[in-house]
């Protein structure tokens, strides 16, 4: 039925756009008739006409059949006409969706480069550092070729090198790069700190990765706080002590844990106080963090140990740590309680963002991805962004099984490992996608129990250094390849292996071990030469791998003339060896995809099927369930297991239905629902404060716009003035408005009686007073210019930025707060995020009043110590 419906929808694609993809084809001769000096020329003559017309919708099919032509001249790659059809959509602001393997890396291309033509900044957006590497590098020869800069955005640059990258035409980054970036720019305290330019048009590769399964947390920017250690300490033993279902409850579906009376009652005496809600002295916060660090963060599935001694986090949805990364609002701390670590300090934010409002800022947004129909309504009511199926070059021949549920683990287990022997026996190479580490660990052990050669790819960092090796290979004959989830790899799976990553590693073998130089007459190209040549390569080797062949075959010199050789004599052999393995592979069934555990997402499991039948080869998937696993187990496993026994079927004999695999999917939706009000949840908060981050923003970008801002704090004392005397006269204790006149003298340090606030004449009272201020801040200026000219300026300047990042991290501290107490007002029949909104307005001028005050004060009480 899906099928039916894929192709359906295929056709009405194909339809729509065959009138551009007619007319982008008739002009592929026009474009390989030019030389490459020409084909240049032509990035000019289009620059200037969109200049001019950037509506012209012709302009847009002339782009791509440039691109076309310079990617296969510098490539060898020619985009077919359904990638066409993806960067058409692309360049609409939609989302593609194309299968895997079907080249979304080169679609991406076509959009870029049109938009970069703009001159304003393109950016391509990955899920990690090695994927913008590896694209800018092998991508980025085309738009270099067609006289376009390409920057790159790397976790280890410095400010400088981002800020040069990001003023480059076209930028690959990641999407936890671009959205630090852009809060550190908005914390910067002069103009030469910030990197970004303003945000245009980007295309994000594995869009629902990125915008769907990390937008249920924020981006944050943190200082350090205070960490009360010994609580972490006392209530991570306590933790141990207390057990579930007699004192707490788990919810696994909501990821929380409930203390019943019971439990309350235990956690009170244990800990010697008399009220665990205490506001003064809060306990229950530590409580709950120990015990969600015992029930629901598990190591080598949550979060691994490395080699410090620190907790890193291993993000569920990409099966990669987060370096850098850690959970908020203490449980990070509870957690390293819980392995006996040194507690580090809790953290204080001073910046936040959410996804979903960070890739709104874009003019305009596209995306591309090999699973997205699925969340379509989400994509389209928070970002506004449709999504077009994309058709495949080649039809689907992928066979995707009924799945088998079995009762145990055990049984399960068993099973996938004789599973992968039968395959390895016969040939077939195989991929097993699990969901932890722990679990690719454990399949790794009992397959060598099996004697079955495996290579094991997940979060570790020895296993992770050759991702991108493993992973072309796993087409490889007889190859079984064990990984935790697929998502962005970014690395198809050729049946027969990689030829380009096989001729890689033979070249680096005949360099690194005397063995391979001996052997070396299984290379046609060393038959008869000596070791002269290897030797004089030596040096040079490992930089020329690095470098693209196009480059290469334009440089003259023997030593790269020497090293094209050998290589290309190597790839010659591999891909004829490749060829003959392809076509056995093919006749065997092609790549066997095996899923371990159903994931919470369809498209995660989407994902990993995917990676079999690329392009039209042959290729199969089938899961192998339990009824111990965490999806079966929460959606109605005792309903499965009553069916086994009522039916009768035998412990080791797996269950294999339709209906169950519908009931799967329909649990696999509730889960999607219920994190699509995760997400939704924090993106109607987030938004509740997105008009006050702006203006703040915004506050900041025109002072560093200006030179002078006097007239701006002369606008803030004005307002302070107001602010004061409304105050004064509200208030009936004469003993107040005496401290208030005392403060007021100091501040301007001058005296004067009670009777300029006057009630009968405000207007002329606040207009004396306003005058004294003004009076107090030219005696201020003319003291400081005999110091040194413009220092007021500078101090004014400093003031301000200061005081407005200050107060916004203590605003965003009781934004926080506030959205965890809200939730109560429920109960007294209110609408909690309503409430929100209005508590975070009242906060927000509050704390506008706060930054005038603050800055007025400290700038007319400034002074410059001579040493």
């Amino acid at each position: 039925m899906l099928d039916v419906i894929f192709q359906s929808s295929a056709q009405q694609v194909l339809a729509k756009y065959k009138t551009e993809i007619t007319k982008i084809n008739d002009l592929e001769t026009t474009f390989r008739s030019l030389s490459d000096l020409k084909l240049k020329e032509k990035v000019t003559e289009l620059k200037q006409r969109f200049l001019n017309d950037e509506n012209d919708e012709f302009l847009v099919l002339e782009g791509f059949a440039l691109v076309r032509e310079a990617s296969k001249r510098v490539l060898g790659l020619r985009h077919f006409d359904v990638q066409l059809i993806g960067g058409l959509v692309l360049n609409e602001g939609k989302i593609a969706e194309m299968k895997t393997g079907e080249g979304k890396t080169l679609v991406a291309v076509l959009p870029i480069f049109l938009k970069a033509l703009h001159g304003k900044g393109a950016h391509v957006i990955t899920v990690n550092d090695y994927l913008a590497r590896r694209d800018a590098d092998y991508i980025g020869q085309v738009y270099t070729f067609l006289g376009l800069s390409v920057g790159l955005i790397q976790e280890s640059m410095n400010l400088t090198e981002r800020k040069r990258n990001y003023n480059c035409d076209i930028v690959y980054l990641t999407n936890t790069q671009l959205g630090f970036d852009y809060l550190r720019d908005n914390l910067a305290l002069s103009s030469d700190e910030i990197v970004q330019r303003s945000f245009y048009y980007c295309v994000i590769d594995e869009v629902d990765s990125i915008l769907i399964d990390e937008a249920r947390t924020p981006l944050i920017i943190s200082g350090a706080g205070k960490t009360y250690t010994k609580k972490y300490l006392q209530t991570a033993k306590l933790a141990t002590v207390i057990e579930r279902d007699i004192h707490y409850k788990v919810d696994e579906k909501n990821q929380n844990v409930i203390l019943n009376n019971e439990g309350i009652s235990f956690c009170e005496k244990a800990l010697g106080i008399t009220n665990i809600y205490n506001p003064m002295e809060p306990w229950i916060f530590y409580v709950l963090n120990s015990i969600k660090a015992k029930e629901l963060f598990k190591l080598n599935k949550n979060y691994i140990i490395n080699e410090n001694k620190e907790i890193i986090i291993v993000d569920e949805f990409t099966g990669r740590t987060m370096v850098g990364r850690r959970w908020g609002d203490g449980l990070h701390q509870a957690i390293e309680a819980k392995e006996n670590l040194v507690i580090q300090d809790e953290n204080q934010t001073v910046a936040s963002i959410s996804y979903q409002n960070l890739f709104l800022l874009y003019q305009t947004l596209s995306g591309m991805t090999g699973t997205a129909k699925t969340e379509e309504a989400e994509f389209e009511k928070i970002y506004n962004l449709k999504v077009v199926t994309i058709p495949t070059n080649n039809n689907l021949q992928r066979k995707d099984l009924s799945d088998l549920i079995y009762k145990t683990q055990y049984l399960k287990w068993r099973s996938i490992a004789q599973e992968c022997l039968e395959m390895y026996n016969i040939g077939r190479p195989v991929l097993i996608g699990t969901t932890t580490i722990e679990k690719s660990e454990l399949l790794a052990a009992l397959l060598e129990q099996y004697k079955v050669p495996y290579r094991l790819l997940n979060a570790r960092p020895e296993n992770v250094e050759s991702e991108s090796e493993i992973i072309a290979q796993a087409g490889c004959k007889k190859a079984v390849t064990i990984a935790t989830n697929m998502a962005g790899r970014g690395t198809d799976i050729l049946l027969g292996g990689n030829p380009t990553f096989l001729t890689t590693n033979l070249i680096k073998e005949i360099f690194q071990t005397e063995k391979s130089i001996k052997n070396k007459s299984s290379f046609t190209y060393l038959n008869g030469s000596n070791d002269d040549l290897i030797e004089s390569l030596k040096p040079y080797y490992l930089t020329l791998l690095e470098k693209p062949l196009y480059d290469l075959e334009q440089q003259k010199d023997p030593t790269t003339i020497e090293f094209l050789n050998l290589y290309n004599s190597v790839y010659k052999e591999q891909k004829l060896l490749v060829t003959r393995d392809n076509k056995e592979i093919i006749k065997l069934g092609g790549l066997h995809v095996i899923g371990t555990e159903r994931h919470e997402s369809r498209r995660i499991d989407n994902q990993l099927r995917g990676r079999a039948g690329r392009q039209g080869d042959p290729g199969s998937s089938r899961f192998f369930l339990c009824l111990e696993d965490k999806l079966l187990r929460i959606f109605g496993g005792e309903k499965i297991l009553n069916i086994m026994q009522t039916i009768g079927f035998q412990d080791d004999a797996p269950i294999r239905s339709r209906l169950l695999d519908n009931s799967l999917e329909s649990a696999q939706k509730k889960v999607e629902a219920l994190n699509f009000d995760t997400r939704k949840q924090l993106f109607e908060y987030d938004q509740a404060i997105n008009l006050q981050r702006n203006k703040v923003y915004l506050e900041r970008k025109t002072i560093f716009e200006q030179n002078n801002v006097r007239n701006l704090i002369i606008q803030y004392a004005e307002q302070s003035c107001k602010d004061l005397f409304n105050y004064f006269n509200n208030i009936p204790s004469a003993q107040m408005k005496n401290l208030i006149l005392l403060k007021l003298q100091t501040l301007l340090g001058a005296s004067f009686p009670t009777t300029f606030f006057d009630n009968n004449n405000k207007i002329q009272s606040l207009k004396f007073f306003q005058q004294q201020v003004e009076i107090t801040y030219e005696l201020k200026e003319i003291e400081m210019e005999i110091i040194g000219d413009g220092v007021l300026r500078e101090i004014e300047k400093t003031n301000i930025l200061e005081q407005i990042d200050i107060s916004w991290a203590e605003h965003l501290q009781r934004i926080s707060l506030l959205k965890d107490s809200v939730k109560w007002r429920a109960l007294g029949q209110k609408n909690p995020l309503t409430e929100y909104k209005k508590e975070a307005y009242n906060y927000y001028t509050r704390m506008l009043a706060k930054i005038r005050h603050r800055v007025v004060y400290l700038t007319l009480r400034a002074k410059i110590l001579i040493f």
